[in-house]
């Protein structure tokens, strides 16, 4: 238990028994469900109880964080796979590509290009995830539905990328069963048989929509850090 009082094992332990029975009521085998414990902003003091408790498989969005915090952690725990999800730049692959197990946000030719550099001249080729921005939103990372077949044949033939799957975050306004269903489409028309979707408030639909990986980061490790009041 953290300092604070606040018990992130227990909450994982939580949102394991929910996965679950999310599963079940989709007649799914339990392991065909993992679970992405998103840590971001989050200390290593809050994730080691995590750690301890047994989970390996975490998410971050910074680059930079994740190079801060994780070497540490890693030393302690080796089996840990760390996942990035969260918006990579191109200035930013040669220390993502070192530090990460995954990289699920795969969103555009440059960046594609860049990935597939690299992996090549670190002689590694780290599986990837190609972002669907389902909702077309313009402020938002990804691949448009409509460009999603293209760019993944570009991005595995052409580029060699290990292409796993699909990712996706729906608009917070919209369903996100119609989003979860469209990014499975996708995937079934292009062979990939991974679904990151579904996160700490809509992870049960996403397994009722096939999803592989759920991000779940509130729900495990509680609201994130307020920055001190200047």
């Amino acid at each position: 238990m953290a300092e604070d009082g606040f018990d992130a094992a227990a909450h994982l332990s939580k949102v394991q028994d929910e996965i679950a029975a999310a599963a079940t009521a989709a007649g799914r085998v339990l392991d065909s469900v993992n679970l992405v414990a998103v840590s971001k902003v989050h200390g290593a003091g809050r994730i080691r109880p995590v750690l301890a408790a047994g989970q390996r498989l975490f998410g971050e969005n910074r680059v930079q964080e994740a190079e801060a915090k994780w070497p540490e952690l890693r030393a302690a725990y080796p089996d840990i796979t760390l996942h990035l999800i969260g918006p990579l730049q191109t200035n930013k692959i040669k220390s993502a590509v070192a530090t990460f197990d995954v990289i699920e946000t795969v969103d555009r030719e440059k960046l594609a290009r860049g990935l597939a550099k690299e992996f090549q001249r670190v002689g590694k080729h780290l599986p990837v995830f190609v972002q669907i921005n389902t909702g077309a939103e313009p402020q938002k990372a990804g691949v448009l539905p409509e460009d999603a077949d293209a760019f993944i044949a570009l991005c595995r033939d052409e580029l060699k990328l290990d292409v796993r799957g699909l990712m996706c975050i729906p608009p917070i306004d919209e369903e996100p069963s119609l989003h979860f269903a469209l990014l499975a489409k996708i995937a079934q028309r292009n062979g990939l048989d991974q679904l990151s979707m579904g996160m700490s408030a809509d992870f049960d639909t996403a397994i009722a929509f096939g999803a592989t990986h759920v991000r779940v980061g509130t729900a495990i490790f509680g609201p994130r850090p307020q920055p001190p009041a200047a």
